[in-house]
């Protein structure tokens, strides 16, 4: 009888009886051997798989059959020691990296001391030769968060002619409105294509929403109160026309008649039919639309990353706009690399630092953040700010020697403000003598604040060719699962980036 049948199932259970593991996932904290604080970004590889800890320095690890006890499981991160040893050797949930003790390496000791300048100068010539620009399938993980806040919403009548729309009401509308919100979304897919060239299909398997209903505006109450006021003040054939300042606009009779039209008969078959046919063509269509959603979210991180041509990251190939300044050597992983630190030079709008390999120029990291509001607005009581910008870009270079997306993290906050009149007059061709049948006026100043913060990570790239591409359908019928709180269990089996603390302890009021 053959012995190695035993020791696979001896080592088997060896290994999931002393590592932290759950359902054949490894899962620690990254930790400094000597502050015992959170390593955050740091990448861990095993069997050329990798995941990279979130800001928490916490990272989970799906292990499959092909997982040995031999095997290595591999941490690095910029400033310490690799570590790197069997996964049997693991112990605790609690992984300890050591600083680095930096030692240049003769190949950056015999170079020509180049300048920061001479550096970028090298980094622009080499983006062609270092970056991949093929068509690609990415398996990756995206995860946006939003946090909004009303810092001010106000809304003074100083005439209405429909009795029920008196200040006492709006001020009700106004206080359904949450003063602040958290929505966070995440999903896992296959991205086909290349961005560079607006060529992209998203097969997406699996998504979820995160957030806490009771929070959100009670629309269809909302909507139920405003048809009854319009049912009892609005007569046949009435438009509205809305004015704010200079500016107005007019809502024809039809667009009015929506908000009137009655329930479908639940005895009338034929029409409940239609209505049946109708709402699973709408959800057929959300469901493709939160597919495109995500492909264009997908999108705009991939081609406004600082390698890519005509984006507002500008501080690599607009380098006359800024001042660059050559801080050390260091490791990032096993690679030696030049820091660099730029700051604005006139109008720019950002500092950071770079993180440049030495042999071949290629930028591995980037640590950005924005010094001035990035996008201003103002104009007749409307106003836009954009007065956070800042993110982490991190690349790993592929089996062809290129280099592409591996990490991308990005928050940006915005301002935005309404003060203006507000006038909503209704008229109506049809009533005989007075045109104008109903008047509301009034003065609204809002104040709102968003902050959006994204987070990707490529777990796999492979180079496709062009009938590959051609010949994929994209799998728009998978929508977000909604959760109140978060579950740990719903992406098991699939690799992601560990959420944060805020996520994990996330609790909805609502009751579901």
């Amino acid at each position: 009888m053959s012995t190695k049948p035993f020791l696979i199932t001896f080592f088997t259970v060896l290994i999931f009886n002393v590592l932290p593991i759950s359902a054949q996932n490894l899962s620690a904290f990254v930790l400094d051997s000597i502050t015992q604080q959170p390593i955050p970004y740091a990448t861990v590889q095993l069997k050329e798989k990798g995941v990279i800890t979130n800001e928490d320095g916490n990272f989970n690890f799906i292990l499959n059959e092909t997982i040995q006890p031999s095997d290595s499981l591999i941490i690095s991160s910029m400033g310490y020691e690799t570590l790197s040893k069997p996964i049997s050797e693991f112990n605790s949930t609690k992984i300890l990296l050591v600083p680095k003790a930096i030692e240049l390496r003769e190949v950056i000791v015999s170079n020509k001391n180049y300048s920061a300048e001479e550096i970028m100068d090298f980094v622009v010539d080499n983006l062609d030769k270092n970056y991949n620009y093929d068509l690609a399938k990415k398996r990756l993980f995206h995860r946006s968060s939003h946090f909004d806040r009303w810092i001010k919403s106000d809304f003074k009548v100083k005439k209405s002619s429909i009795d029920i729309l008196n200040q006492k009401f709006l001020d009700s509308v106004i206080t359904t409105v949450p003063k602040d919100n958290s929505y966070y979304s995440e999903i896992v897919g296959d991205l086909y294509g290349n961005p560079s060239k607006e060529l992209l299909k998203l097969n997406l398997l699996k998504a979820s929403k995160l957030f806490d209903k009771s929070k959100e505006l009670d629309a269809e109450k909302l909507e139920e109160k405003f048809n009854e006021i319009l049912r009892d003040n609005v007569i046949e054939g009435s438009y509205f026309k809305i004015k704010s300042g200079l500016f107005g606009t007019k809502i024809d009779a039809e667009e009015v008649s929506e908000f009137l039209e009655e329930d479908v008969d639940s005895t009338d078959v034929a029409a409940a039919n239609e209505q049946l046919e109708k709402k699973k063509k709408d959800k057929e269509e959300q469901q493709k639309n939160y597919a495109n959603w995500k492909k264009n979210q997908l999108n705009n991180i991939f081609n406004n990353i600082p390698t890519q041509e005509d984006n507002d990251l500008n501080f690599i190939l607009k380098s006359r706009k800024y001042d660059y300044t050559l801080q050390e050597f260091t490791y990032l992983g096993n690679d030696a690399v030049y820091v660099i630190t730029f700051t604005p030079d006139g109008s720019a709008d950002f500092e950071g630092t770079l993180y440049i390999n030495a042999d071949d120029f290629a930028v591995l990291q980037v640590d950005y953040s924005n010094v001035k509001p990035v996008k201003k607005f103002k104009l007749l009581g409307i106003s836009t700010n954009t007065y956070l910008s800042k993110g982490k870009i991190i690349y790993q270079k592929g089996t062809d020697g290129k280099y592409g997306l591996r990490y991308y993290e990005s928050e940006v906050g915005e301002r935005i403000g309404v003060r203006r009149p507000l006038k909503i007059i209704e008229k109506n061709k049809i009533v005989k003598g007075k045109n104008k049948q109903n008047e509301l006026s009034g003065d609204m100043d809002f104040v709102f604040i968003n902050v959006a913060k994204n987070e990707l990570i490529v777990f796999e790239s492979e180079k496709i060719a062009q009938g590959t591409f051609d010949d994929f359908t994209e799998n728009n019928a998978v929508s977000p699962t909604y959760m109140p709180s978060y579950d740990p269990t719903f992406w098991e089996g699939y690799a992601i980036m560990e959420p944060n603390t805020a996520i994990k302890e996330f609790k909805s009021t609502s009751i579901e």
